[in-house]
This record gives C-alpha cells, structure tokens and sequence, in this order.
C-alpha cells in the first residue's frame, strides 16, 4: 500500500479519520533539552497547512507547558484537527516522575485543566498515558466514557498497555487507538498486541519511529535531555549501537532518502493501517519527514531494512530500568487474544 499525502486513516472501527502521520508535540517543551517554542508553534502550523490533523501532547509534558504551546500553534485551526492528549502521569518539581493516578476522580480534574490550557471545549483522543496498577482499567475507562457522554471527549485511547488490559477496556467503551512504541528496532508489538488490535478493531497510533533520534544519529548534549539515563544511549551501549546504525544510515543513502525518511517509510510500509507519530521539532525536520510521501518501500526493500538489525544487534532497553517494570504492555503478551479472553 502506497502512502500519499492525500489518504486518510481511520483510527480503529470507531474513532476518527486522520492524515497517516501524527504530530507529536513533547520534544518541544524540553524533553530533549532546551527547545524553541516559537519554532514548535510554527511547526504545529506549518504541519497543519500540510495536512496533519493528529496533535498529540500529554499533560504532563513541561507540567502542562506542552498544551500551553499546542494552544497556540493550533489558533484559528481547531475545525482541522484532532487532538490526542495523554494524563495521568505525576511529576514533582524538580521535573522527574513521582507516580501515576487514574482514579476516576483524578481523570476528571485532569480534562479539567487541559481543557482550560488547550483552550478547547472538547478533546478528540483521551488516554491514560499508563496502566495505574492501583485502579481497575475498567473504572478509569468508565471515567472517560462519562466525559464522552458529557460532551468533554470524542474518543478513548489507551496507551502502553498488553492484551488483557486492552481487552478489558475495550468490553467498557469502544476504544479507538493504543499508543505504543514501535520502529524497525523496536519491533515486539508485531509478536501479539497488533494481531489483537486487529482482532478487536481498534488502531494504534505509533510512537519512537526515530527510536528518539538513534535511528537518525542525534547527539545527546543539550542540558535537560533525558536520553542521557536512558540505556540504548549511554556508555558502550550507546556507542556499540551507534555504530550498529551505520548500516542503517548506508542503505538510506543508497536509496536517496535521509535516516528520518527511511525509518518512517518502513513503518507506513510494514504497518499501513497506523499511524506514525512524529516528533518533530522544527520546520526543518519536518518538512524532511514529508518527503516520505515522494518515496515508498516495495516488500523487498521492507525485508532488506529490517535484515539491517538481526537479533540483539541494538542493545539496551527502550526505557530505564524502573520505568520498563511499570509498562503493561511488556507483561506476558505472547500469546493470541484467544487465550486471552
């Protein structure tokens, strides 16, 4: 299936049509250290003008900072886009995470102040950014389905989350997309969760195309970028994998294209019915991406990508240690959705 900037995609049996690749808005307030805001709300436009109907913030991204942008690069635009907006996740003042609250009540207080801070009267995709342990999936679903009965959210999201919990939710409220990482080194969704997606109708929504920029060689040096204590980036580990990524970058230059080209035209190729979430910067990078659309990847070419990375040639987990345990959707998803209902 061949991608152009004309086609739309429809998140899962219920939720909305949107452009094939989504925005994502987080590396704008800082998470990979000191960002331009008046570039990220001209970026925001400029992929606005270009097609893009998917926003996707969170909350907590900067402590509510990230939506104060969005407000601004989606002015005088709301009637063209949709808005993803991920909650729950607590973070103290020195910036870093300090637990994850999705009682109801809580979920409640929260649409509270993105509403207030995005300037909208309803938002399009609500998701709980993680699976609360303390707090039945079904109840903080619940939660957003009385929101979507009130008229504050069109769809429920889920992210970061396995086969059972997936499936639970979904018997709650039709669910429109999960959000989860995946890319041509991060691959495992593949094994079980994406054939339950199917199962069940609902559409997923792709984060870390660029596997946070080590597909594209970005460097780690900016103050504030939390890459740093990430395990894919630091010490050997870091460099062994860097140099792994050569390849990667050889086969994009053969083929004309840039590594931020050919990493995300291997996911609309291998996975044509989700959709990417890009997490560009500035104009530049994104206007790199869109390239995408004047190029596409036949099957061979998919094969040839992804026989790049054999088994254990990038090392390191995706995440650090601590926060690789709180993420349900690494608990026991090997097997089919039968076995799971």
């Amino acid at each position: 299936m061949k991608m152009n900037s004309n086609s739309k995609i429809q998140l899962g049996s219920t939720g909305p049509q949107v452009f094939p690749i989504a925005l994502g808005c987080m590396a704008m307030s800082g998470a990979y250290g000191m960002s331009d805001v008046n570039e990220g709300i001209a970026t925001i436009r400029e992929a606005i003008e270009r097609g893009v109907t998917l926003i996707d913030t969170g909350d907590f991204y900067s402590s509510g900072l990230n939506e104060l942008l969005v407000r601004r690069g989606i002015k005088g635009l709301r009637d063209k886009i949709q808005i993803s907006v991920k909650f729950g996740a607590m973070i103290g003042p020195d910036g870093c995470f300090v637990g994850f609250d999705a009682r109801p009540e809580a979920v409640k207080n929260f649409v509270t102040y993105s509403l207030k801070r995005l300037g909208v009267d309803v938002i399009d995709v609500y998701r709980p950014s993680r699976l609360d342990p303390s707090v039945p999936i079904e109840e903080t679903v619940g939660a957003i389905a009385d929101l979507v009965k009130a008229g504050y959210v069109r769809n429920i999201g889920l992210s970061e989350v396995g086969i059972e919990t997936i499936t639970r939710a979904a018997k709650v409220h039709p669910i429109s997309d999960l959000q989860i990482e995946y890319s041509v080194i991060c691959r495992e969704p593949e094994q079980a969760i994406f054939p339950a997606l199917t199962s069940l109708g609902i559409g997923a929504t792709l984060y870390g195309v660029l596997s946070r920029g080590l597909l594209t060689g970005s460097k780690i040096g900016r103050k504030g970028d939390r890459r740093a204590n990430m395990p894919r980036f630091r010490g050997k580990t870091g460099e062994q994998n860097v140099a792994a990524i050569m390849k990667f970058h050889e086969y994009a230059a053969d083929h004309k294209m840039t590594p931020a080209q050919l990493a995300v035209a291997w996911v609309l190729a291998k996975q044509p019915s989700f959709v990417p979430v890009i997490g560009a910067r500035t104009r530049t990078q994104l206007l790199d991406v869109f390239r995408v659309f004047e190029r596409s990847l036949n099957q061979e070419n998919v094969a040839s990508v992804e026989a790049l990375f054999p088994k254990d040639a990038i090392q390191g987990s995706r995440y650090p240690e601590e926060l690789m345990k709180q993420l349900d959707s690494e608990r026991g998803n090997t097997s089919s959705i039968e076995h799971e209902e």
